[in-house]
């Protein structure tokens, strides 16, 4: 199962965006995400580290470091560290070696799950932050009508 960083982490993003001119501390994106601020700080860490937000030091708040059309859902997939490479899937690792379908279940499946995995991936790559910001927005708009 994919960690929930991944959708927290499109959560953080998007409010950032949609509360640009606002003060976007932990406490508040926190509220947003209704999880506890040192979940936030850790993520928006990870998100800063891969460049994608900006947190500086003795201001309260973050802000995104780039156009929501120049991030992909990739690029917040690899910052928050959801899995690593050919790991999204997890195979059971002391199948019956005398079993025919125990002794070759793992070299069966695992280049099925990572051509799988890097189907998804290709997909995120596809798919900018600003189209789900917008659907939010939309979503928002027709909300409050």
């Amino acid at each position: 199962m994919i960690s929930t960083r991944f959708a927290v982490a499109v959560h953080i993003l998007s409010l950032l965006e949609y509360n640009k001119t606002g003060v976007n501390t932990s406490e508040f994106i926190a509220s947003s995400v209704n999880t506890n601020p040192v979940v936030i700080r850790r993520i928006i860490g990870m998100l800063n580290k891969a460049g994608l937000v900006e947190v500086k030091a003795g201001v309260a708040g973050a802000k995104l470091l780039r156009s929501i059309d120049d991030i992909t859902l990739l690029d917040v997939y690899r910052a928050v560290n959801v899995v690593e490479e050919d790991a999204l899937f997890s195979v059971h690792e002391t199948p019956n070696p005398d079993c025919p379908v125990g002794r070759n279940i793992q070299s069966s499946i695992v280049p099925v799950f990572s051509n799988v995995q890097r189907a998804m991936e290709e997909e995120l790559r596809h798919i900018k932050l600003s189209e789900v910001v917008y659907d939010i927005s939309a979503k928002e708009q027709a909300h409050t009508q």
